[in-house]
């Protein structure tokens, strides 16, 4: 198959728009004999005018030759072998071209066989990712129509939707990221399919599903993917007791904390929320519902103890179906929440001074409170009093304190 190619007065894409590291790996492989192309996500970006986030290569180098070449790569990955070249923080990811068996609908559990240009275009998922850019020619190469479908925002998969969803079922999610990141029209065929196949996304590595949950969480259209992830049946198979709450007349405060952290996330020069935060916005209106449920309804008033206790069952119920939330994450986001009872409580006295708790990552809270703010009557004057103590307190935990007690032997040991 000869591809089309799109030369820079249709493409437009400039070099000066490509990370300069990625620019250096491409033409030291291509100075060391091999095949070397920008691909995927990057030059959909380019081709939308969008800033990358990820310049990722695909190269006729093995990973070995890959790590022979560069001596900060790191190769990683069993079912899907790849380098990623570091340069201090940055990394940058380069994988060889693939091939393999495109028609068998079976998940696929290793995809290490290697092979051209063309036959890795057609293992990927979308035609608007199945794109290559050659910087030495300033060429876009498309072997599948992604460059007409990303003109006309069209959603396509490229082979049959059916079989490609079966072989590797995370390819259903991206296609609603990318429905909800870019208003892309799905192809008819695909939209059916993600239909018949939705049970098969249980099959997927959790960590995988939980990491594009995450990364739309960040996207800045969080409502759009997690609506369009509850009409299509997903959210059921993966987060059952948030698709279950999403049906109910107090679901629509889910969505409304999304829209919240969306706008917040597209705001320019806004500090970028976390991953605690915009968790947070899945589960805190679920934790609401259940201290009114076992407590407020049963005239108790539920203590911070209380509160951790069903925070962390929450947590339990939410998420045990089928990811698991790293503990590190967890025990963050199960602190923001019990810390919006700290400045929130179920008991207020008057006159309460404000006291700031010195507990570590206090700030999540108080950034998770300026959503509240935002949907919730009369807490504007509460957040600016909550900020302007947090404020002063710093962010800074308290010092250790110097013993002055004599000095001790050290107890021997038995």
């Amino acid at each position: 198959m000869q591809p089309k190619r799109y030369p820079k007065e249709e493409h437009g894409i400039e070099i000066n728009h490509i990370d300069p590291k990625a620019l250096y790996i491409l033409e030291k492989l291509r100075a060391s004999g091999y095949t070397a192309y920008l691909v995927g996500g990057s030059v959909r970006d380019l081709l939308l005018k969008k800033k990358p986030k990820d310049f990722d290569i695909s190269t006729s180098a093995k990973p070995e030759e890959i790590k022979a070449l560069f001596p900060s790569a790191i190769l990683i990955g069993k079912r899907f072998r790849l380098a990623h070249v570091r340069f201090g923080r940055k990394v940058i990811e380069v994988s060889t071209f693939r091939s393999g068996d495109i028609a068998n609908e079976e998940l696929i559990m290793e995809d290490n066989i290697w092979g051209t240009p063309e036959e890795d275009v057609l293992r990927r998922d979308f035609t608007i990712n199945g794109l290559f850019f050659d910087p030495e020619k300033e060429e876009v190469i498309d072997y599948v129509g992604g460059y007409p479908d990303i003109q006309k925002k069209f959603l396509r998969a490229i082979g049959q939707p059916f079989l490609r969803f079966k072989q590797d079922p995370v390819r259903m999610i991206r296609c609603l990221k990318f429905q909800a990141r870019f208003g892309f029209e799905v192809d008819e065929e695909a939209r059916l399919a993600l239909v018949d196949c939705k049970s098969e996304i249980t099959k997927s590595a959790p960590a995988r599903v939980l990491e594009e949950v995450l990364r739309m969480l960040e996207s800045g259209a969080s409502h759009n993917f997690f609506k369009l992830m509850t009409d299509h049946g997903l959210m059921q198979q993966m987060l059952p007791a948030i698709a279950d709450f999403l049906e109910t007349p107090d679901g629509n405060e889910v969505y409304a904390y999304l829209q919240e952290a969306d706008g917040t996330m597209q705001e320019p020069h806004q500090p970028t929320l976390e991953r605690p935060v915009l968790l947070a916005c899945l589960v805190f209106p679920l934790l609401e519902k259940h201290l009114k449920v076992h407590f407020i309804d049963r005239e108790k008033t539920p203590h911070l103890g209380d509160i951790y206790h069903e925070s962390n069952l929450l947590m339990d119920e939410v998420f045990k179906t089928f990811f698991r939330i790293p503990r590190r994450l967890r025990i963050r986001t199960i602190g923001l929440l019990i810390s919006q009872y700290r400045i929130t409580p179920f008991q207020k006295k008057k006159n309460a001074r404000i006291r700031v708790p010195r507990i570590p990552e206090f700030n999540l809270a108080i950034q998770f409170f300026h959503l509240r703010s935002r949907l919730e009557p009369g807490m504007k004057d509460l957040l600016e009093k909550w900020t302007e103590a947090y404020e002063k307190v710093g962010e800074t935990e308290p010092k250790k304190r110097v013993s002055r007690n004599r000095r001790r032997n050290p107890r021997s040991r038995s």
